[in-house]
């Protein structure tokens, strides 16, 4: 039998507004989004609401002939036959797997660095880490590109190996390539690493640690299975924060890459400006879908992050 409520008629009107409060303000940041939905199902080629959506009369006959003009999905196989979107989504996910594998491996191996007491300058060397999230990306994006156009000998390599080196090598930029974009994806990514595993470590007791040497464990043993199984709920969402942001980054990217790197949000940007298509819409959707998804997995890793914790 559930215990009588002791809440006043007062408190319960205003728990009552509250989330009438909440649930509009919600409603105005998330119903925006859903008005790509429709529109990608659209039959003709504008961003506007039309009598032929989710018109499926010809599905069967569209799918098998390839993107038929009279069908609701022909922007979903037009993102899939079409060369420019199919480059596009390959390059996004190329560069952000790529982008989120070093900047997990760097932000673990900091947060676990900055996580020991005995860390000197703790603070600054965390400051000095999370800058890239407090920057405006437009300052970023140009030091980036300023720093990465210069050849790639000055930036490494020692002055007395010049008159061994190739000469192409000591012409090489890392600006407008595949490496340099995905450098500055790493510069962008880390500092969430660093943080959710850092927040992760906060409630770590250093005695397992000390307990598992004691037992012969060495530097590695101890790591992958004492450390790292109590710490992956916060270096997974760290990487997925980290693949987020490179997959959805556009100002440095403009800056960066060349025609050969062009990711999706690229693509989606020059589409609005040279060729409105619904195609966009489709792929605006998709990507909503993919976010969800994520934010979903970093949901359900929070809820084990407290499980354990107070287990």
């Amino acid at each position: 039998m559930a215990a009588p409520s002791t809440q006043t008629p007062l408190e319960r009107s205003w728990n009552l507004i509250f989330y009438l409060i909440v649930g509009l303000i919600f409603t105005f940041l998330v119903a925006p989004l859903f008005v790509f939905l429709p529109l990608s199902f659209n039959k003709e080629p504008y961003f506007t609401f039309s009598a032929g959506m989710f018109d499926f009369s010809r599905d069967q006959t569209g799918l098998r002939a390839g993107c038929d003009v009279y069908n609701s999905l022909r922007w979903y196989c037009e993102m899939v036959t079409d060369r420019d979107w199919r480059t596009a989504a390959l390059n996004s996910f190329g560069i952000s797997i790529a982008a989120t594998i070093i900047a997990t491996a760097l932000g673990t191996l900091a947060a676990l660095g900055l996580s020991r007491p005995s860390m000197p300058f703790r603070s600054l060397i965390m400051a000095v880490l999370v800058t890239p999230m407090i920057v405006p990306l437009i300052i970023s994006a140009l030091s980036l590109f300023a720093f990465y156009s210069l050849p790639l000998f000055e930036l490494a390599a020692p002055a007395f190996l010049e008159p061994y080196l190739p000469a192409w090598l000591l012409e090489m930029k890392l600006a407008k390539t595949y490496p340099g974009i995905v450098l500055a994806h790493v510069v962008l990514g880390t500092p969430f690493v660093v943080i959710t595993v850092t927040a992760t470590l906060s409630a770590f007791d250093s005695d397992l640690i000390r307990a598992a040497q004691s037992l012969g464990a060495n530097f590695w043993r101890t790591f992958f299975t004492v450390i790292m199984p109590l710490i992956m709920p916060g270096v997974v969402s760290g990487a997925l924060f980290a693949f987020i942001t490179s997959f959805d980054e556009v100002v440095v990217v403009f800056f960066m890459a060349d025609t050969r790197q062009v990711t999706l949000p690229i693509r989606m940007f020059t589409g609005l400006r040279e060729q409105i298509s619904p195609t966009i819409m489709a792929v605006a959707t998709l990507l909503i879908l993919l976010s969800t998804s994520l934010m979903l997995v970093l949901e359900m890793l929070r809820r084990r992050s407290e499980r354990l914790r107070t287990a």
